[in-house]
């Protein structure tokens, strides 16, 4: 069985967390020419680049209130993956067909990934002339750095890939645009993506994603390709679970070929058949027992490495769908559901803890660790062991530790 190396967090319940910057900005900017010129910057580049650079105010905002992190799974999927973004998919797919079809034949990807993340990250590039949301990258990615949100070695490479790629690939300060978080172009490639990855697409002897479609969706390919995408196969099914089943299998810690869940009952939803048993996937119930159920392939998993939410990676993977004529899941999503404050989250892990069934951080922020401790605690007590963590399990947890 095939390890799973991904790690995952649980969505909802695990924005990421904003720090206090440990100096002023004026201050960090000075003091992080030293670490670019260790990284090959040179001082008058740098020096050129962030003259006069100043932080961008409402990034710290942003960046606690991501709705791929902050929107329940079933808002967030259902707000992107709307009517009106299908259509203008299939129109946008239609004009560029032959590209489309270019790009899908050279780099084995199927072109309905890469339109659905084309739709996903700019509305199939509506946005990037919208000034308000794209700007130039350096003064975005400096203030993250600045602000040290939680993942400093990352936004530093960030900052140090985009001031390379202006001293030694072309870019402009004010040419290198894309998001707040530094994304760039038609598919919101980062800029370390950018680097690693970028490929001239209409064979122009230039690489813009930016201002070329054709670009984007080429360097968007050997991205995914270099995530380990593999051609021709799904990102997963929607299935359906028997009564009794056993929820402690909906885990990423390992792969399984599809015949191990259909031998136990696992069936793709409308009576569809699955094409390959042999095929390895995973068990996911992101919303508990009440919600769609799916099996992943690694594929599912590529997309996570685009974009580690997986609001996101199911939204991507159900518009891809969609595009090619599907409709939407079948299984309802369980929508009444109420989730747990901070305070009932701080609670959760102190009594999973308490309980032997927990040993990681008491912080309020739940992800993977606590969601399997969560799982230990329901087999344990002969309840469906979805993992699923939700008000009523705070209820259940105190009412446990009484």
């Amino acid at each position: 069985m095939l390890r799973v190396l991904t790690t995952v967090l649980f969505a909802l319940l695990a924005l990421p967390a904003a720090a206090d910057p440990v100096e002023s900005f004026d201050a960090f900017v000075r003091g992080f020419e030293a670490k670019a010129v260790r990284a090959g910057i040179s001082r008058d580049v740098y020096r050129q680049v962030t003259a006069g650079l100043k932080p961008v105010s409402n990034i710290p905002g942003l960046v606690t209130s991501q709705p791929e992190f902050s929107t329940p799974m079933w808002d967030y999927i259902e707000g992107r993956v709307s009517s009106g973004r299908i259509q203008r998919g299939r129109d946008a797919m239609a004009r560029n067909r032959a590209l489309f079809d270019r790009i899908g034949q050279q780099y084995g990807v199927d072109p309905a990934i890469l339109g659905a993340i084309w739709g996903m990250e700019t509305d199939y590039g509506a946005v990037l002339g919208n000034s308000k949301l794209i700007k130039p990258v350096i003064p975005s990615l400096a203030t993250l750095v600045h602000h040290r949100r939680g993942r400093l070695a990352e936004d530093e490479n960030e900052l140090l890939v985009a001031l390379r790629l202006i001293q030694d690939h072309g870019w402009r300060a004010d040419t290198l645009v894309g998001s707040w978080a530094g994304a760039i172009g038609h598919t919101q490639v980062i800029v370390s993506g950018l680097l690693a990855h970028g490929t001239d697409g209409d064979g122009d002897g230039r690489v813009n994603p930016h201002a070329s479609l054709a670009d984007a969706l080429a360097t968007t390919a050997v991205y995914l390709r270099a995530l380990k995408y593999q051609p021709g196969i799904d990102w997963g099914f929607e299935v359906e679970l028997p009564t009794g089943f056993d929820y402690t299998l909906a885990t990423r810690t390992e792969m399984r070929p599809v015949r191990f869940f259909a031998e136990r009952g696992v069936r793709r939803v409308k009576g569809r058949e699955f094409a390959d048993l042999n095929q390895d996937v995973f068990l996911y119930v992101p919303t508990g027992q009440n919600g769609p159920k799916f099996l992943m392939t690694p594929n599912y998993l590529v997309l996570k490495g685009y974009n580690f939410s997986d609001s996101y990676a199911l939204a991507v993977a159900h518009l891809t769908d969609r595009l090619k004529g599907a409709g939407p899941f079948v299984t309802p999503w369980p929508k009444t559901t109420q989730f747990p404050n901070r305070q009932q989250r701080i609670d959760i892990q102190r009594w999973l803890k308490q309980l032997g069934f927990y040993d990681g951080e008491v912080d309020g922020r739940i992800g993977p660790i606590s969601q399997l401790a969560y799982q230990r605690f329901q087999a344990a007590r002969g309840l469906v062991a979805d993992g699923f963590i939700t008000r009523d399990a705070h209820a259940a947890l105190q009412a446990a530790t009484r």
